[in-house]
């Protein structure tokens, strides 16, 4: 049984679900943690690449810096999602759930690691890399269809289904950018590169 939202305004909703943190134990904290940490890290550390070419006078064709954009919003809309995962739906997640969010976490950082790994081998590299953000994709899809599934049901509430839309765009806009970027040949990462002294 699930604590729902009492559904009377958006923005008291939001607040009530932020404040289910009150209720994170150790191992809640350190989940978060290393989960929104994670994406922070890939955050700062494409935004110092990126910033070092530019201040270097590299132009990156605008498309790039959707990588960014999809990389905020991901993290902003797991920082809501996970206080629900790990609060008043941790039961529920139990039913497959909690499966495949791991799954489609493992697609997506391999995914990731891949593509970068992509820039020095790009021919033995591009089929896996492709593999692995389809899989994150379609295991997205699955995680979606399984929390309407389960907000049908009486079992979510809007501000965890309002997160995961955002997830979905977040990741989308982040991942389909860095595949274009790569298909594109990586347009000035070489120029930064060597602005870089590699």
């Amino acid at each position: 049984m699930t604590d729902l939202l009492p559904g009377h305004n958006f923005l008291g909703d939001l607040w009530a679900y932020a404040a289910r943190m009150r209720r994170f134990r150790r191992i809640d904290w350190a989940v978060y943690a290393a989960w929104v940490g994670l994406m922070l890290g890939l955050l700062v550390g494409v935004a110092g690449f990126l910033a070092t070419g530019a201040a270097g006078g590299v132009r990156y064709p605008s498309y790039v810096w959707n990588v960014l954009v999809g990389t905020v919003i991901f993290i902003v809309a797991i920082a809501f999602d996970t206080i629900g995962h790990r609060t008043a739906y941790r039961e529920a997640l139990k039913q497959g759930e909690s499966l495949v969010h791991h799954l489609t976490i493992f697609a997506g950082i391999s995914s990731v690691l891949l593509l970068c790994a992509a820039y020095s081998f790009p021919d033995a590299i591009r089929i896996p890399a492709l593999v692995m953000v389809a899989l994150s994709v379609f295991y997205s899809g699955i995680d979606e269809a399984m929390h309407w599934f389960r907000y049908h049901a009486g079992k979510s509430d809007r501000i965890e289904m309002w997160s995961h839309f955002f997830i979905f765009v977040g990741h989308l806009v982040m991942i389909l950018s860095w595949w274009h970027w790569f298909d594109e040949g990586y347009p000035g990462v070489a120029e930064t590169l060597a602005a870089m002294g590699f």
